[in-house]
């Protein structure tokens, strides 16, 4: 009879170790996906065409940031998870407020990516925007 308690008891340690190890498997593969694809803040280097000054700026994703003429927001960020070639992705929404007849118009609203910035031109006629970091 005490064998028997022995068993079980032994039975119901192994079972307690493997469950602890697969919630913490589970939970250490989790927080690892969410920092490598969100952020919370988005870095952007406006050069200013005028003057040959670069600036970089940086946004709390869903805030609104003056930029002398502009107006830009980051809406998302993501680090791609690649480690060999890191991409950077996010999506801008900018307006240009010397601009008085149509407000309701951006200058650019879409996303931008930190290796090509050609796939998805910023045309304005004095600032360009790139895109730096995500974090």
């Amino acid at each position: 009879m005490v064998l028997k308690k022995n068993i079980l008891a032994g039975i119901n340690k192994i079972n307690l170790f493997f469950f602890s190890f697969i919630v913490y498997f589970v939970l250490i593969n989790s927080a690892v996906s969410q920092n490598n694809s969100e952020g919370f803040f988005t870095d952007l280097k406006i050069l200013d065409k005028i003057s040959s000054k670069n600036t970089l700026v940086r946004l709390k994703n869903g805030e609104l940031l003056t930029f002398k003429d502009l107006s830009i927001k980051s809406l998302k960020c993501k680090n791609s998870e690649f480690d060999d070639n890191p991409e950077i992705t996010a999506y801008i929404q900018v307006k240009d407020l010397t601009d008085t007849n149509n407000d309701e118009v951006f200058v650019f609203n879409g996303w931008i990516f930190s290796s090509s910035p050609s796939i998805t031109p910023f045309d304005h006629p004095v600032y360009d925007v790139w895109l730096v970091n995500c974090y």
